[in-house]
């Protein structure tokens, strides 16, 4: 969701930059401008000083600026935050019985972990990803069950198996799992 976020807000910022830098870059060439442009010729300022000096003798102006600055200050922080933030983990840390260890790519663990758990028996989809850290990482797992499986036998399977296979070929002491159960929406069946 939130990469969706992120990608649509890029890119109405990119639109809105790039339609104002045109059309400013339009009028200085010479291009006519339309008659509500604030912008009215090679010589002109965006905002004149009138324009930019209306609001400030009023009471509200400062701390009005002010709050919606820092509203953008804080939005550009968390923005920021949440983009260079890795949801998802890279490598996992294998130990090697060496004392060096290996890495092992995460994409790889969560192909084979979300593999096995869609081959378990009524399970329709399956889709798995790890986080956490390289040396102890966990598993976040959704399972799309079809409407005659019980989903206690399905997490069972899934924790003696698929859980079980991806711990133990990493080497891993423990792989902790949040395991999210949906049932497959399906067609009332008719009772006669």
């Amino acid at each position: 969701m939130l990469r969706i976020v992120n990608r649509v807000l890029l890119g109405v910022v990119g639109l809105v930059l790039l339609v104002v830098g045109g059309a400013v870059l339009a009028v200085g060439l010479g291009v006519d401008p339309p008659s509500w442009w604030p912008h009215d010729g090679r010589q002109d300022v965006l905002l004149s000083d009138a324009d930019r000096t209306r609001w400030r003798d009023s009471g509200w102006w400062w701390p009005a600026v002010i709050a919606v600055l820092a509203a953008l200050v804080l939005l550009a922080l968390w923005w920021l935050t949440a983009v260079l933030r890795r949801h998802r983990l890279a490598e996992v840390l294998v130990d090697t019985g060496d004392g060096e260890g290996a890495l092992l790519r995460g994409r790889a663990l969560e192909g084979v972990l979300t593999a096995e758990a869609a081959d378990a028996d009524g399970v329709e989809r399956a889709h798995a990803r790890l986080t956490g850290r390289r040396n102890t990482p966990e598993a976040r797992v959704r399972l799309l069950l079809q409407p005659h499986v019980n989903p206690g036998d399905a997490l069972q399977t899934l924790t003696t198996q698929a859980l079980t296979h991806a711990r133990e070929s990493a080497g891993l002491a423990a792989l902790p799992a949040e395991v999210r159960l949906r049932g497959a929406r399906h067609r009332a069946e008719r009772v006669s």
